[in-house]
């Protein structure tokens, strides 16, 4: 196995990844015969996969949002049409939600006021079901799964696309945080933006906090061991503050 690289590893663009068939090699990359490079400045992603075989991620440091079959992305309504609504995803690609796709329920197009369901403003949590760059939209949603819908409560920040690896964490791991610590639910949509829900509304401030500071030191390593450290600072000043006399 020929890999030239280390996981968090900082590549530029030019740099030997490894060689073709070495290991599965994605992400900003280009070949000449069977070598693969760099196309871009970036952050190495070592993935191990359940056939015990690793797969090298090369991860832009900054970059726009590719919509892909099957992402989970957090979109806003920006337009109404006869037959849906046009969602910003923060993607280069125009994205359309059908009003089949909006709801279970059985409607009928033309006497149904879509601004019941959806209005211009409201932010979503939606699926992509289809990709064809040759329509007028692009981009297909659904809301046609559990969970998915509008989002009435919390706060949505953005970060950039390229770390939301790094946000999500390792199986999950710096939302689960989040949720075990203090009770807040992080949902990371693949476009880039957080949907961040708390009891305590500082809480709810110090997580976007920490999502940034995630998004900042990305790159880093031992990220997850500096975040447990930073959440655990966090609640002790919390506690204490709470026992002082006022």
């Amino acid at each position: 196995m020929e890999i030239n690289v280390s996981d968090k590893q900082i590549v530029l663009p030019g740099d030997q990844i490894g060689v073709k068939g070495a290991s599965p090699i994605s992400g900003a990359i280009y070949t000449e015969g069977d070598k693969v490079f760099a196309a871009a400045v970036a952050v190495i992603n070592v993935k191990e996969l359940d056939s015990g075989e690793k797969e090298i991620q090369v991860i832009p440091l900054n970059g726009t949002y590719r919509p892909r079959v099957g992402d989970m992305v957090i979109g806003y309504v920006i337009d109404i049409t006869v037959t849906g609504w046009e969602v910003d995803i923060k993607s280069p690609y125009a994205a359309f939600l059908s009003i089949h796709e909006a709801t279970l329920r059985q409607l009928d197009v033309t006497t149904v006021d879509l601004k019941s369901i959806l209005k211009i403003g409201d932010v979503i949590l939606a699926k992509i079901i289809d990709v064809n760059l040759s329509r007028d939209y692009p981009v297909t949603l659904t809301l046609r799964e559990a969970r998915l819908g509008r989002i009435e409560n919390g706060v949505v920040i953005e970060v950039d696309p390229t770390k939301v690896p790094r946000v999500i964490g390792k199986k999950g791991s710096m939302a689960n945080m989040f949720r075990e610590e203090l009770g807040c639910d992080v949902t990371v949509g693949q476009n880039g933006r957080v949907w961040i829900r708390c009891k305590d509304p500082e809480d709810e401030s110090f997580v976007v906090h920490a999502v940034k500071k995630i998004e900042r030191e990305s790159h880093t390593s031992g990220l997850t061991d500096k975040m447990k450290a930073y959440v655990a600072e966090y609640k002790a000043n919390r506690a204490a503050s709470k026992t002082q006399p006022s």
